[in-house]
């Protein structure tokens, strides 16, 4: 991954590494020489101060410096160790001075002529300090520090090839002088040495820091590389997966705001839908209103145009003088009365439709016999049976209570008994017939005649809609009343259907026979 945060973070790491490595490489080589001679000199200062300090306590005591030396002859002492005897302090300061700092010493005291040397091949040093007081052989030494007793200086061996470190002076006493002389290696090739063993432990480290940062940075990236996962998926609006984390730092914060993001955004999303769906919904009712309201108007435009233009031109006959006897004139009036009557009927279906459709005309249930409304509704349509030469077969006796609006489903059968009746041939026969159940009645009303095209069935319903609309003309039909019977059924939430039977068509609705809702037949 080329812009990989653990990438990064390791190339970081060891580019701070490397830098650290560099800048300790640098100043190891700029200022390990000071750092070291400066160390030699503050152990060569404190040998002096601490072995002034143990002459003072010898002379206080009155003891000679001398005691715990070997005696070479009457004037030179040497040490050596010897476990059967007890080691005074000077012996043993000058010992840990050669054993810890690789330093070697010489004390002489002027007034009783007497010297101490680190061993008996020493005479050199002897003669050196000898030297260094007269102020012989000054020249070839560099002075480092110099103080009131003892001075501090850096001095080349021609015999050995070597730097020598030396503090020489008198000690507090003023009377004994001293000599004290370290070796100092090269200081440019123990910072040369120094410097390459510091390249290779500085390689390690950063190879085993970086691949060590590798996987430690892994136990970090995890987890982002987790959460963008996450968030990918959110573009995608997949919020079915979740961080599983349950670390408490700042990822594990950011992982469960994550998780309480996608849960919000998952709601909101699906509450916008919704409304989007809603939206839609309300759309295409609107747009399903508008066609309604286009169709509406084209189609009442269509039903009022003929019998306005009977009227207009019955009208304009009868001012004009073109009926001149009674017979013709109440020929003229009865045509115009006729068609006024067919407009009002249209528009006081119209005007129930429109009631029954929208919802402001409610429904008042009562429990009524059925057969009882039947029989009264024959009844009253007595005189238009006899016209169409009609046969009625309704053979139900006893009383059939059901649950719904009587004013709305007396409408209901009178619709169907006219379509019926209006629709009669052959045999002209009506048959009404009640199937009842436990918890509905099914009414239908069935009638010989020409079966209706099958693709024509599902249009009945519709405002306007006619199969033969010469023969709805002849009888006056607008169109409408089936319609009513869809807004009635539909208000009192209950079936209703057409059906094509051999000989004729049978029409079809159901009621509810107790107070519950029953299911349709």
């Amino acid at each position: 991954m080329k812009q990989s945060i653990r990438v990064r973070f390791t190339l970081v790491f060891a580019g701070m590494m490397a830098i650290a490595i560099v800048a300790i490489w640098g100043i190891n080589s700029c200022l390990l020489q000071d750092f070291y001679m400066g160390e030699k000199v503050k152990t060569l200062e404190k040998a002096y101060i601490q072995i002034d300090q143990i002459l003072q306590e010898l002379e206080d005591e009155g003891k000679d410096m001398t005691e715990g030396f070997y005696t070479a002859d009457n004037h030179t002492y040497w040490m050596r160790r010897d476990a059967s005897r007890k080691e005074g302090d000077l012996p043993k300061a000058l010992r840990q001075l050669s054993e810890e700092s690789n330093t070697t010493a010489i004390m002489v005291n002027a007034i009783e002529g007497k010297a101490i040397l680190f061993s008996p091949q020493m005479d050199f040093m002897q003669r050196q300090i000898q030297q260094y007081i007269l102020g012989q052989n000054g020249a070839e030494a560099e002075i480092v520090t110099e103080a009131e007793n003892y001075m501090i200086q850096r001095r080349y061996d021609e015999r050995n090839k070597t730097y020598y470190l030396e503090c020489w002076g008198f000690f507090s006493d003023n009377s004994t002088s001293f000599l004290m002389s370290m070796p100092v290696a090269g200081i440019q090739d123990s910072a040369r040495l120094s410097n390459r063993f510091l390249a290779y432990v500085g390689v390690i480290v950063l190879i085993i820091g970086s691949v060590t940062m590798m996987f430690l940075t892994r136990r970090l990236t995890s987890p982002i590389l987790s959460l963008a996962k996450i968030s990918e998926k959110m573009s995608r609006l997949d919020f079915e997966t979740r961080y599983t984390g349950n670390t408490q730092d700042e990822i594990g914060i950011l992982g469960n705001s994550m998780n309480i993001l996608s849960e919000k955004l998952e709601e909101t999303i699906g509450e916008l839908k919704a409304a989007n769906n809603e939206l839609q919904r309300d759309i295409r009712q609107k747009e399903k209103v508008d066609e309604m309201r286009k169709e509406f108007i084209a189609n009442i435009s269509h039903e009022l145009k003929s019998p306005i233009a009977l009227i207009q031109g019955y009208a304009e006959g009868l001012t004009e003088g073109m009926a001149e006897d009674p017979e013709n004139r109440e020929y003229y009036c009865e045509v115009i009365a006729d068609e006024a009557n067919k407009m009002n009927k249209m528009v006081q279906q119209l005007l129930t439709l429109t009631a029954l459709e929208f919802g402001s005309d409610e429904l008042l249930m009562e429990r009524f016999d059925i057969v009882d409304l039947i029989r009264g509704i024959l009844n009253s349509s007595k005189i238009l049976i006899e016209q169409k030469n009609a046969s009625i077969y309704f053979n139900e006796e006893g009383p059939v209570y059901v649950w719904a609006d009587e004013f709305k489903i007396e409408e209901v059968f009178t619709n169907y008994l006219n379509n019926a009746l209006n629709h009669l041939d052959g045999a002209k026969r009506i048959e009404i017939r009640l199937a009842k159940s436990e918890e509905e009645v099914k009414v239908s009303v069935f009638n010989t005649g020409q079966p209706i095209p099958e693709e024509d069935l599902p249009k009945l319903w519709t405002k306007f809609y006619k199969v033969d609309k010469a023969r709805t003309r002849e009888y006056g039909g607008s169109g409408i009343g089936l319609s009513i019977v869809k807004a009635i059924m539909e208000s009192h939430q209950k079936g209703y259907g057409v059906e094509n039977r051999e000989d004729g068509v049978v029409f079809w609705f159901t009621l509810d026979c107790s107070s519950g809702s029953g299911k349709q037949l």
